[in-house]
């Protein structure tokens, strides 16, 4: 901060001089935004970086402690916590610190860095919500016949995860686009008010391949996998249909919860690339960016936290209480037993209705004709939906 020297009565005092406001944020910060406006941006970014970073935190250190975690289908949901875990480390930081001080003070590689990591581990966090839902329709609905999901295969999705994203986000540090200073001056992000065709073409690529794409996975796989839980409850009692529907329920919310993060940002993008001059306030424009940030918060919450075998490792690492649940599945066999751990989930609860065989229990005419039985699960069911 600059200072000023004044002497009254022979006595010289130094104080401090406001920031002076200019049109570069590397500098100071921009005009006709309030300090204020700021500090509780700084103040919301320390909320959602400390919180997402205990949480997803916990979740990596929980499944490293605990071997019965550490299943091919958890392979995606750590990743998804590694990804979170680093947007908040790089962007959530950096984004703190520079609404502390009303600017960006720490330099135009600093931007770069933001931009990219905040945009790379966004992304790589996105896909992997997809390949989440996939390996849950691949394992459900048997699209590939007596094809198992095995570790080789969460790893393939891994890397498709992390290859597909890395060649989306990096062009902009290469010339396609770039990583700017945003609006309110304290973030960065790919340049979306640019009015170069080279620069359109890049952000109507990025929004196709980074958000249509995933989000037409999700709401596929999620489709199929609702489908077959009507047909399982279909001309069940009530009480009968109460599993079915607390894990349809659990789907939607994972749907929604990836719409509110991310439509928001994904609907500004494309605004402001079809209309470059429009001026917008920049306290309004900060927002659908700062508002996905927070889908690293309840990301753990939705994907794991609500995971009954998570939730007993979790009670038994920090009380000592409660049995560890054991994990017997063949992941290879065709007909695996289902132990009594596995046999609490809700998921688990509707494949015992459905015999190995493939048809429907008599009191029911639908046939499974569009996915497989649910009795030849190749994974524990509180790994398919996590209830």
């Amino acid at each position: 901060m600059d200072t000023l020297s004044l002497s009254v009565n022979a006595v010289s005092y130094t104080v401090a001089a406001e920031l002076p406001y200019t049109d570069d944020p590397f500098t100071a910060p921009i005009r006709n935004v309030a300090q204020w406006n700021f500090t509780i941006l700084a103040v919301l970014m320390f909320l959602v970086t400390s919180l997402s970073l205990g949480e997803n935190f916990l979740v990596m250190f929980v499944t490293f402690k605990f071997k019965q975690l550490r299943q091919p289908l958890n392979y995606i949901i750590v990743n998804l916590a590694i990804a979170d875990f680093l947007v908040s480390l790089i962007g959530g930081v950096i984004s703190f610190l520079t609404n502390s001080r009303g600017y960006f003070f720490l330099g135009r590689w600093a931007c770069v860095l933001e931009g990219f990591a905040v945009t790379f581990f966004g992304i790589v966090a996105m896909w992997s919500l997809a390949i989440l839902s996939f390996e849950r329709f691949f394992v459900i609905c048997r699209p590939l016949g007596n094809i198992r999901l095995q570790a080789k295969h969460a790893v393939l999705g891994l890397l498709f995860v992390w290859t597909f994203s890395f060649i989306w986000t990096f062009p902009p540090v290469l010339g396609w686009n770039r990583y700017t200073i945003s609006k309110i001056g304290t973030t960065c992000e790919p340049d979306w008010y640019s009015t170069n065709m080279k620069d359109h073409s890049y952000i109507i690529t990025f929004f196709i391949t980074c958000f249509i794409l995933p989000l037409g996975v999700i709401f596929f796989c999620y489709g199929k996998l609702l489908r077959k839980l009507k047909k399982v409850s279909h001309g069940r009692l009530a009480t009968a249909r109460k599993p079915e529907r607390q894990v349809t329920r659990m789907v939607v919310a994972m749907i929604v919860a990836f719409m509110v993060a991310w439509t928001p940002y994904a609907a500004f993008s494309i605004l402001v690339t079809a209309h470059p001059t429009i001026e917008l306030d920049p306290r309004l424009a900060s927002i659908p960016a700062f508002f996905a940030k927070t889908a690293t918060v309840y990301n753990p919450i939705i994907y794991v936290f609500m995971n009954k075998q998570f939730r007993k490792c979790l009670v038994h690492l920090f009380t000592g209480m409660g049995t560890i649940p054991e994990s017997h599945m063949n992941q290879t066999s065709e007909r695996p037993g289902f132990t009594a751990e596995s046999q609490t989930g809700e998921m688990s609860v509707i494949a015992a209705r459905i015999p190995a065989g493939g048809t429907m229990t008599p009191k029911s005419e639908d046939s499974p004709t569009e996915c497989g039985s649910f009795a030849q699960l190749p994974i524990a069911e509180n790994k398919v939906c996590p209830m």
